[in-house]
């Protein structure tokens, strides 16, 4: 038999899809005022919001002969006809989330216009009760009170989790929207408690201390600002520094028009914008703001509107990509915004800046083992001492090599600790990434041809890219059903490296997908190129003069994103003078 629910039961069906939880209602409710112009929004909690939900606000209110009309599914104020739903310009427009909230809840509505004596109030116990708006005294605005949150639902009640996490869910929800609207004061009590309020933010400056007071002040100090305009489309906001990265995607917040988006599209134009200076297990953070014509995207998608689908997904993807990686590229070395190594020492009253002075003989002869790569000598040759009249560089002047594995330099700031390895790689990385765009790779020939055998398979994969690995300076030829034969290599790449490299371009599961797409992205090749850099860097144990490793600092100040060594860790550290004090118990 078929038959019509009755009303109660299907707001109690819609509450499921739009109040998950506390914080579902905060969400809901904050947007409503922020909807109705409000300019100061405050939240007050009682047991996680569990017990009390109340949202007051200074919007333009609700007349009197509305009131029960905004209780009711589907009555809105922000649509009128299809027209407006293709431009939702507006954060919340169903016009479910009051009777759904109401369903489930004790719910009292209380409101008053500017040109009103009094407020009217109005509400119920799961279900309107029946009696008009009432009026009584209330400033103009709105204000929602909502208590005992599935009250007559016990099923759903008992789903919700301890009072302090139901609170943190809700804090959370109400600083994701205190980041879209710098023009709104918020503030938020819990329990009768002040947690935190925020005054407008109307100057950079107080934008960037509303960051810093949700995201840390960390996340301020190692993140480069951004805003870019290109193909009808406006992205500006807080990008991360790769150094900042996170072991949990705890720190993304994108806004689309106002609305904050969890997408997968602006997901993974995010993703791969850092690609190339994050480790794969770490995620970037950022707090960014994409402006876009609203008939180009649709919000209408998901009931809590958290997913939007763009009618060209295409340019949206190449905005965010671009826009944030051209920003990470422009990032050059610059110690006093680097991420620092502070040094687990006893606390004592840091003293004056020190002079640091240390002493370096090189070596008066050197092995095999100790000659620098060919790039590094390179840059070498080209070295000139330092002069007192001179500027000093970010990254200083190379004092000493500790163990063959890491160059010490003397900077303004204190100590620059470089890992010459992950430094070179990114510099080579670069380097061959700017020969690739302007034609291929500088190959050289060897002398004898080097023969490798490979499974049949993996050798048909190669000779099918043959041209593609021409232009990454690799000139292969078929050898027999099962043999490849190298002819030619990567000026750069020592030519022990040979049988390794091709190996892995063949035995490594992500590059060998990476090379069935070869000639569809650049990506693919960009790997191979980064095995490359790999395996031609300066390797541990090397000997390095002094000019040999002023001369790495130069090009890494020079070379975009040498921050990072292609494989996401950091190349370099500076600490600082007060952390040396600190380690020598200096100034106390």
């Amino acid at each position: 038999m078929i038959r019509v629910l009755p009303d109660q039961l299907i707001n109690q069906i819609a509450a499921g899809e739009v109040v998950e939880r506390p914080a579902a209602v905060v969400k809901e409710l904050v947007e409503n005022s922020l909807d109705a112009g409000a300019r100061r929004v405050e939240v007050e909690l009682e047991r996680g919001g569990i017990g009390l939900i109340r949202v007051r606000d200074d919007g333009t209110g609700i007349d009197a002969d509305e009131l029960v009309l905004a209780l009711q599914r589907h009555a809105t104020s922000k649509l009128t006809s299809l027209d407006d739903l293709q431009r939702v310009a507006t954060l919340g427009f169903r016009g479910e989330a009051l009777p759904s909230i109401l369903s489930v809840a004790r719910l009292r509505l209380v409101s008053r216009t500017a040109d009103a004596t009094h407020g009217w109030g109005v509400g119920g116990d799961g279900q309107l009760d029946g009696a008009r708006p009432a009026p009584c005294a209330h400033p103009p605005g709105t204000s929602v009170e909502v208590r005992d949150l599935f009250f007559n639902t016990p099923a759903r009640r008992k789903f919700l989790k301890a009072e302090s996490t139901e609170f943190r869910h809700a804090q959370q929800a109400l600083e994701r929207i205190a980041l879209s609207r710098f023009d709104v004061a918020f503030a938020l009590r819990h329990n009768q408690r002040r947690v935190w309020e925020l005054a407008p933010a109307d100057s950079a400056r107080a934008r960037q201390a509303r960051i810093e007071a949700i995201c840390g002040a960390e996340f301020v100090t190692q993140a480069v600002t951004l805003d870019e305009s290109r193909m009808g489309m406006r992205l500006h906001g807080w990008i991360g520094l790769p150094s900042f990265a996170r072991t949990q995607a705890d720190l993304q917040f994108l806004y689309v028009n106002g609305r904050l988006v969890r997408d997968r599209l602006p997901g993974a134009a995010l993703r791969r914008a850092f690609a190339d200076v994050m480790h794969s297990t770490h995620f970037p953070a950022y707090v960014l703001y994409l402006e876009l014509d609203p008939q180009a995207v649709d919000v209408n998608v998901h009931p809590q509107k958290t997913e939007v689908r763009f009618r060209d997904a295409g340019r949206v993807h190449d905005m965010l990509f671009g826009a944030v990686h051209q920003a990470l590229r422009r990032v050059r070395p610059e110690p006093e915004h680097h991420h620092r190594l502070t040094l687990a020492t006893q606390t004592v009253p840091a003293s004056q800046p020190a002079q640091v002075s240390m002493h370096y003989d090189p070596p008066q002869s050197a092995g095999p083992e100790s000659m620098p790569s060919t790039a590094v000598a390179e840059a070498a040759a080209n070295y000139r001492l330092p002069t007192p009249p001179a500027a000093e560089p970010a990254l200083g002047h190379a004092l000493a090599q500790l163990h063959g594995v890491y160059v010490l330099a003397q900077n303004r700031h204190g100590l620059i600790v470089v890992d010459a390895h992950a430094a070179h790689e990114r510099i080579l990385y670069e380097r061959m990434k700017t020969q690739l765009e302007q034609g291929g790779i500088p190959a050289q020939a060897l002398l004898v041809p080097e023969t490798i055998a490979l499974h049949e398979d993996e050798a048909d994969a190669l000779e099918a890219r043959r041209d593609e690995l021409y232009r990454l300076g690799i000139d292969i030829d078929r050898a027999g059903p099962a043999a490849v034969r190298v002819r030619a290599l990567p000026s750069l790449l020592p030519l022990g490296e040979v049988q390794a490299l091709i190996r892995d371009l063949v035995h490594d599961e992500e590059r060998r997908e990476s090379l069935s797409h070869f000639g569809q992205a650049l990506e693919a090749q960009y790997r191979v190129l980064a095995d490359i850099a790999c395996k031609a860097a300066i390797k541990a144990n090397r000997r390095l003069t002094l000019p040999e490793m002023d001369a790495l600092l130069r090009d890494m100040e020079r070379t975009e994103l040498s921050g990072q060594c292609n494989h996401g860790r950091p190349t370099w550290v500076q600490i600082g003078m007060a952390d040396l004090d600190r380690l020598f118990l200096r100034g106390r």
